[in-house]
């Protein structure tokens, strides 16, 4: 009798939602990957950098290095708010067919810096987190948040959505398109640094 009953109660759980089916491991891998590779990206690029080189802008229109460091530490809390927001409402598979794009093509298109975008006033660097190193600390402090967190969730996030720019995201996406705005400026950062006005790196003198 049991062998009969189980089944039933595990279909009823499942019709009434209670039940969902998170991501893949694969997903799950891969989300975590890009994030991880964006964020070493970022470090790396920004190690080592002294005052003049962090303000330093190609252009009065430029955004100098520093610049770049709070607009993605702004950015990070605001597309992880994306993703509260989306979680806010029940997973819905029913809308599966609203998301157009997908994971690569998503990627490729907001890390391009081929089409410039003009960035929101929310987004806007303005000194906000005090120091750059206090700065680039919110950032990593936000990314390893968000890496824990699809580390560790059992969320159905393929069936939670958000409007974006680029259309209707699934929550996958919208970690994905964290790691792809990461990547994007990042080489944005690369070509100030790559400048050929950019300020050397003095040598210490040797005793």
């Amino acid at each position: 009798m049991k062998k009969i009953i189980l089944p039933i109660v595990l279909l009823s759980l499942v019709s009434f939602g209670v039940i969902t089916s998170g991501i893949t491991n694969e997903e799950r891998e891969m989300t975590v990957a890009e994030l991880t590779k964006t964020q070493e990206r970022f470090t790396n690029t920004v190690e080592g950098l002294n005052e003049m080189q962090l303000n330093f802008k190609p252009n009065p229109e430029s955004w100098s290095v520093a610049e770049c460091v709070e607009h993605l530490a702004i950015s990070e809390g605001m597309i992880g708010g994306m993703l509260e927001g989306a979680l806010k409402t029940a997973a819905d598979p029913s809308k599966r067919d609203s998301v157009k794009i997908t994971d690569e093509k998503l990627l490729g298109m907001v890390s391009s810096r081929e089409k410039k975008v003009k960035t929101g006033e929310a987004f806007e660097p303005s000194g906000k987190y005090g120091s750059h190193a206090e700065t680039v600390q919110a950032f990593i402090k936000k990314r390893g948040e968000h890496i824990e967190y699809i580390k560790t969730t059992n969320d159905d996030l393929r069936n939670h959505y958000s409007q974006s720019p680029v259309g209707t995201m699934d929550g996958v996406q919208i970690l994905l398109f964290m790691s792809g705005h990461t990547e994007r400026h990042v080489a944005q950062m690369e070509e100030v640094i790559a400048h050929e006005n950019f300020p050397k790196m003095t040598s210490v003198p040797q005793d």
